[in-house]
């Protein structure tokens, strides 16, 4: 007789079961690490290319304007109103009358330099930067240069007082097509600053009104530049009837500075300013602005290079021949508590100051 035997079905024993669980959780632990390390290295890459991107469009613009430093001015700049009755020309304030950087005069007597450095004075109100390395050193820079994209030397200038508070401008009949009207977009504004020339000599005015065909420049403005009291140097000394020709031109007085907002939990952010106009924002999140000068030294025939503070070792400004900028940036985004710092430096020729050659 046949006897049917019952098949043996074999299982997986519990044993085997926690071993297969372990092995599973550990590829799985490895998967997880390995898309989190991925992850965060995207993350950083990304931190990375914004605080890149974001600190050389702010070097761009500065550069830009350091690169003109000097550009139209005398040779060796030119000196503000002086003697009885003048005070200290201002820069880096707007027309409310705020000034943005803590010391705003203008060195050396009142003079008008291409390049101003602004040692240890590169935070509005003598702000804390939190996040600026220790120890915490921020400098300011104001660069001056002749406007030559608004065509005010194609305007006919008569002054039509004698104390230069007013100034008549009609358009060259000699250039044609004629010039913009002077109240176009990128025109003159109130708070601009124009340099006036003739055979009496050089004055800087702030507009502080105008129309088609007038532009004032009259006592108290916010730069200080109109000072029709002191004894010299001013719009009033230039403006006689024996004067011959006058010329025009606007100047661009631009100052680099950093602002800690204290609205909003914003964070640090470098301004640019120019003349008496508000300041506009250019970069955030910029927690470090350094400057350091190559300046020909006139007594030793030699090149006194990275001078952090001109002014203080009794350097002449007008002899400055190369800016080296140093700007630090703090990613904009945040990874936990992780913010990453980057530093980006470049180094500027001054064409327009005064040249010395240092190898004769």
């Amino acid at each position: 007789m046949t006897v049917e035997t019952e098949n043996s079905k074999h299982g997986f024993t519990l044993m085997e079961l926690i071993v297969a669980m372990a092995l599973g959780l550990l590829v799985m632990g490895a998967m997880t690490s390995l898309f989190k390390t991925g992850l965060d290295s995207t993350r950083l890459i990304m931190q990375r290319t914004e605080t890149q991107q974001n600190m050389r469009a702010a070097i761009d613009l500065m550069v830009k304007d350091i690169s003109m430093a000097g550009a139209g001015l005398p040779s060796g700049g030119l000196q503000l109103p002086t003697g009885a009755g003048a005070t200290a020309s201002n820069f880096a304030c707007d027309q409310s009358g705020t000034c943005h950087v803590p010391n705003f005069n203008y060195p050396n007597n009142n003079y008008m330099y291409g390049i101003i450095p602004g040692f240890r004075n590169g935070v509005e109100n003598d702000a804390v930067v939190p996040s600026a390395p220790s120890p915490a050193i921020n400098d300011s820079i104001t660069v001056i240069y002749a406007d030559y994209n608004f065509p005010l030397s194609e305007y006919d200038v008569t002054f039509t007082s004698g104390n230069g508070n007013h100034m008549a401008i009609t358009p060259d009949a000699a250039f044609n097509p004629p010039p913009p009207p002077v109240m176009s977009p990128g025109g003159i504004q109130v708070g601009d600053l124009i340099l006036l020339q003739n055979t009496c000599g050089t004055a800087v005015g702030e507009v502080t009104n105008l129309n088609a065909t007038d532009i004032a420049f009259t006592d108290s403005d916010p730069l200080q530049m109109n000072q029709n009291g002191a004894a010299s140097n001013n719009i009033k000394a230039i403006s006689g009837a024996n004067c011959g020709t006058t010329s025009a031109n606007r100047l661009f007085a631009v100052t680099y500075y950093l602002t800690v907002p204290s609205t909003n939990a914003q964070r640090p952010r470098l301004m640019r300013q120019v003349n008496g106009l508000a300041p506009v924002p250019v970069a955030d999140d910029i927690i470090n602005l350094q400057f350091a000068y190559d300046v020909y030294n006139s007594n030793n025939a030699a090149l006194d290079a990275n001078q952090a503070n001109p002014i203080g070792a009794g350097d002449a400004l007008n002899l400055i021949q190369k800016i080296n900028v140093v700007v630090m940036g703090q990613s904009i985004t945040n990874f936990g508590n992780k913010s990453q710092n980057m530093y980006l430096a470049t180094s500027v020729s001054a064409r327009n100051m005064a040249f010395r050659n240092r190898y004769q």
